[in-house]
């Protein structure tokens, strides 16, 4: 009697449990990365909100600049730089015209954003564009002794007209976004506008930072009109034809150095950790910290289809080296990865279960995770995840090849070489003691094809 008394205790505590457990998976990776944001980080979730993807600087700047010439309040820009070129002339000149017409123009860039651009906004060119009628400031100007200012750089890029329509993603201002450049080719990028209550909070991010580089104090309401459907003011617009459109649910993840510094980070760690299906990434500097490469291999572990997509080439000449070392340790985790040769994807963006996207203007390096301010979107929208889905499918299957360990033999040692020594070389880049010794024991002979001690026996 004792014996199925104690069998039947047993079996209850297993089955609460066993409750327990599938209550926690049963959760859809979705609602549990919105949960996540609300109570850790308090991000404002709103579902009235339309979006529309732009693949290429054509499509962006075609669709803002028809924006900004229906403008009747206000433009607000922030940008990490403005390249003095052709598209940058365009923007000026018709901001110029609105800010005649009586509109508020206030656009902000970084600092070592501009200085680090071969063709830089010049205190000239700031003086014409004032006496124009364009408020411009820039962030933490570039000033003797220079290491000052490495660290907390602007790194967003948003644009907020009339507290109605906004624009954010991974594009500056520049020619190379339509023209490509002579050294890799075509520009890939993705860039969004989006309609709805999430317009508001990322006016709220503009005006705060505005205020803090001018001392400004502006405020209002007219900065925030509340819920107005954009299409009664706004037209020949890209429209949001999907079946979710006006109600996609959106959350802004802003990351402030002082008040947010993880945000982005933890957003990314917690997705890759809770991911149950699947994982599709693009990045172009895929400089990956311990902790995201480690939840990168767990879920690979635990049989979720891990892809990740990473450039072949890129503008910064030592990268390409760096992302070959990092990705080669992920696929021996068994993480597909592809390399991306139809030109330079600049494209920073994650889709998780195919039920939301996480996009912006952060990279997965530690000057986006650990430094910089940054600006992403987590879209918990399955049409919109669907739309990037198939971008990463399409470029997956016509523009890369896969790094197999075949592959792998096939590249010189001195290649290898140079993406083990340069990753101990980027600043900023792998700052745990774990990332800069090997995983493991064949770390080392493995990399580099050498022969293992049973091979010269």
């Amino acid at each position: 009697m004792r014996n199925i008394l104690l069998l039947s205790i047993l079996g209850f505590v297993f089955s609460i449990s066993s409750l327990r457990a599938n209550s926690h998976t049963s959760e859809s990776s979705d609602s549990d990365i919105v949960r996540y944001l609300q109570e850790e980080y308090g991000v404002k979730f709103t579902d009235n909100n339309r979006l529309v993807l732009f693949k290429s600087g054509s499509e962006k700047f075609a669709d803002l600049f028809s924006a900004v010439r229906q403008a009747r309040h206000s433009i607000h820009l922030e940008y990490f730089n403005f390249r003095n070129d052709s598209i940058s002339k365009e923007l000026f000149t018709l901001l110029a015209k609105k800010a005649a017409e009586g509109v508020k123009v206030r656009a902000l860039f970084d600092g070592f954003g501009n200085s680090s651009n071969n063709r830089p906004l010049k205190e000239s060119h700031l003086d014409s564009l004032r006496a124009r009628g364009i408020e411009i400031y820039e962030f933490d100007p570039l000033k003797f002794p220079w290491v000052n200012h490495v660290m907390h750089r602007d790194h967003r890029k948003i644009v907020v007209i009339d507290g109605e329509v906004a624009y954010t993603g991974g594009m500056n201002v520049a020619d190379y976004y339509i023209t490509g450049k002579p050294e890799f080719g075509e520009w890939h990028d993705i860039h969004c506008r989006v309609e709805g209550d999430v317009v508001g909070d990322l006016q709220k991010i503009f005006i705060n930072f505005w205020n803090k580089v001018t001392g400004q104090d502006v405020k209002g309401a007219e900065y925030y009109p509340g819920e107005r459907d954009a299409r009664a003011h706004f037209s020949n617009l890209s429209p949001d034809d999907d079946t979710s459109s006006g109600n996609k649910l959106i959350g802004v993840v802003n990351r402030d150095p002082a008040t947010t510094p993880r945000i982005i980070h933890d957003t990314f760690v917690h997705a890759i950790t809770h991911a149950q299906k699947q994982i599709l990434i693009i990045n172009p500097y895929f400089t990956i910290c311990r902790h995201i490469r480690k939840a990168l291999r767990k879920a690979a572990a635990r049989g979720v289809d891990v892809q990740i997509m990473v450039s072949a080439k890129s503008d910064i000449p030592i990268t390409p080296r760096i992302v070959e070392y990092t990705v080669h340790k992920l696929m021996k985790s068994g993480a597909k990865i592809w390399f991306f040769e139809g030109g330079f994807h600049h494209s920073k963006i994650m889709m998780i279960d195919g039920l939301y996207s996480f996009l912006g203007s952060a990279n997965l390096n530690s000057r986006s995770l650990s430094f910089d301010y940054e600006c992403n979107l987590l879209v918990a929208d399955t049409c919109t995840t669907e739309r990037l889905n198939r971008l990463f499918m399409s470029d997956r299957d016509t523009r890369c090849f896969q790094l197999t360990p075949e592959r792998w033999k096939e590249w010189g040692r001195w290649k290898k070489f140079k993406g083990w020594l340069f990753h101990f070389l980027t600043p900023f880049v792998l700052k745990d003691r774990d990332d800069f010794s090997p995983d493991d024991e064949e770390e080392f002979t493995d990399y580099f094809n050498l022969p293992t001690p049973n091979e010269h026996a």
